[in-house]
Order: C-alpha cells, then sequence, then structure tokens
C-alpha cells in the first residue's frame, strides 16, 4: 500500500497515538518502513517491542499505560501507583513502572517500564478513565510491595484510609491475601490503631513502647451538653488528655494558627490537659516526649476528670 493511502486511515489519524505495530502492518505499512520510522530522530518511537507512538517527543504517563495494554494483552488489570493516580491519590511513591496483573497462564513478561505480575487471584476491575483498574486495597499494597520507602508506603496507607478510598481492615484483609506482605504487616499496624498519617504513625508506635495509658487515635470528643470540641490525633479518655501532633507547616500559616488558637482554647474552656509535639521531634528525642507525656498525664490525674464524652 502506498504511503498516501496507510497514511490516511483512521487508526493514523484519528486514533490512539499508542498502536501495535501489527495494527500497522494490518494496513499495509511494510515493516521496514515501522523499523526506519522509529529509528534514532525517526518520527515515531517504539516504547515497547511491538508497540509503537506515533510522535518522537517523550511519551506521557498515559501513553505508557496504553502500551503496557497493548503488551500485556486481554483481561490484563493497572495496578500499583499508575492504578492509583487514577483515584486521584497523591502520596505516592515515585516510579516510572507501570504494574499490569495479568492471568496466571499468559506468556509474556516485563519490558522496558512494564511490570508484569502473573496473578491466580485477579481482583473484579472497575474501569478507570477508560482502562480496568484493580480496587484501591490491592492497588495500594501493590504499590507497597513495590516500593522501598517506607514512610511513603506509611503516607499512601494513610491518605487511602483518611480520604475515605477504603477501610483499614480492607488492607488487612489484601495482605492477609499476599504472601508476599508479611513485611507490611508492621507499616499497616498504626493505620489499624487510628492514625492518619506518617507523624501519627511515628506517635503510635512511640506511645505503644512507652507504656503509657490506653490511648485512641482521631476520635472526636465533645462536652456534656453534646458540643462538639476537638479531634485530638492522640486521646486518652481514662484522664481526658488530649496528644496533638502539630506541624509547623500547616499551624504556621495564618488559617492554621487560627484554627490551632481557637482547637486550644476549647480544650482549656473542657479542662482538657493536651500536649504538642513537633513531628520531628518523634524521631529526634523519643524519650524527652515520653517524659514530657508522663508529666503532663500526672497532672491530668491530678484533677477531677472533666466530664468530656466520645462521639
Amino acid at each position: 500500500m502506498r504511503r498516501g493511502d496507510w497514511a490516511r486511515h483512521p487508526l493514523i489519524t484519528t486514533g490512539s497515538p499508542v498502536i501495535a505495530a501489527k495494527q500497522l502492518e494490518a494496513i499495509g505499512m511494510a515493516r521496514s518502513t515501522i523499523s526506519r520510522r522509529c529509528e534514532p530522530g525517526g518520527t515515531w518511537r517504539m516504547l515497547l517491542p511491538g508497540v509503537v507512538l506515533l510522535q518522537n517527543g517523550e511519551p506521557t504517563d498515559e501513553h505508557k499505560v496504553q502500551a503496557a495494554f497493548l503488551h500485556s494483552g486481554a483481561d490484563s488489570i493497572l495496578t500499583g501507583v499508575r492504578a492509583l493516580e487514577r483515584y486521584g491519590l497523591r502520596n505516592l511513591p515515585d516510579t516510572e513502572e507501570v504494574h499490569v496483573l495479568v492471568p496466571a497462564n499468559r506468556s509474556v513478561s516485563d519490558s522496558g517500564f512494564v511490570h508484569i505480575e502473573r496473578s491466580r487471584r485477579l481482583p473484579k476491575p472497575r474501569v478507570r478513565s477508560g482502562v480496568p483498574t484493580a480496587p484501591v486495597p490491592r492497588a495500594v499494597v501493590d504499590a507497597a510491595r513495590r516500593a522501598s520507602d517506607k514512610d511513603m508506603v506509611t503516607a499512601m496507607m494513610a491518605e487511602s484510609v483518611q480520604r475515605g478510598f477504603c477501610l483499614p481492615r480492607s488492607l488487612a484483609d489484601e495482605l492477609d491475601e499476599t504472601r508476599q506482605g508479611s513485611n507490611l504487616r508492621s507499616t499497616l499496624l498504626p493505620i489499624l490503631g487510628g492514625a492518619r498519617s506518617v507523624a501519627e504513625a511515628d506517635a503510635w508506635h512511640l506511645w505503644q513502647r512507652s507504656g503509657l495509658p490506653g490511648c485512641r487515635w482521631n476520635v472526636k470528643i465533645f462536652d456534656a451538653n453534646g458540643t462538639y470540641i476537638a479531634q485530638p490525633d492522640g486521646w486518652c479518655d481514662k484522664l481526658a488528655f488530649a496528644w496533638e501532633i502539630d506541624s509547623l507547616g500547616y499551624h504556621a500559616g495564618d488559617d492554621g494558627f487560627r484554627a490551632t488558637l481557637a482547637r486550644n482554647a476549647r480544650y482549656a474552656a473542657a479542662g482538657i490537659v493536651v500536649v504538642q509535639t513537633l513531628p520531628s521531634r518523634l524521631r529526634s528525642e523519643p524519650a524527652k516526649v515520653v517524659a514530657e507525656l508522663r508529666a503532663a498525664l500526672d497532672s491530668a490525674r491530678l484533677r477531677p476528670r472533666p466530664d468530656i464524652r466520645l462521639g
């Protein structure tokens, strides 16, 4: 077929810029022409073996996802970081990888930026932006298994729960189904306990090691009249004691500063003893932080417990 014929084909003029080489051959392009156009300096790019980008610029993440599905074949499911981006999560590991789940009997291998995972436990996909995508708990666990930064894994798990994408128990259930997930269980423990950030996870671990009285995390508290007071990061209900992990970044802004002052005023009016701790001190000065908590708890024991109730 002459160039004038295939160049006007809808696959070229109106289709996706990511296309399988065999589709180009099917509309009459010679294999040598495809190869020549994909050479360095050519007008196209070969993204993966047999997968062509009909332009010579850098591929976008979306181009890479499309290429990954052409490479992996039918019934593939996007998972990991690229899947979580489609749900709108922001605290994600930095990776160029496109992680794809395929049936266990599929004969296809990793290539370039594509990681292929054969699975006998394929989830029921949800279509996100036109792509079959793993549910959030599966995508989070799959991303966590491929990540090396523990803090980022904690942040990702916390965000998925904090923003209502999944329940902590759903992440735990997914880990139970994953043979390679045992090393992630300690990372999930503070999330199951109520922590909703890396700093709160650090606080959770520090409190657990300290031998201090029981503490609950991110529970709403109200006065005797049912008026909302706050949702402290940590709450020792026995002594009506609140622990706030207050970062400079959030609380130094005008709105954040005003909100913090108003919250502290409500604590004082209700007779609640509160300690505020910078997140950095949880790692740099853990012993001093625990000593401050003990002293504040001792003070709380000396006064009658105010009538504060959990929501």
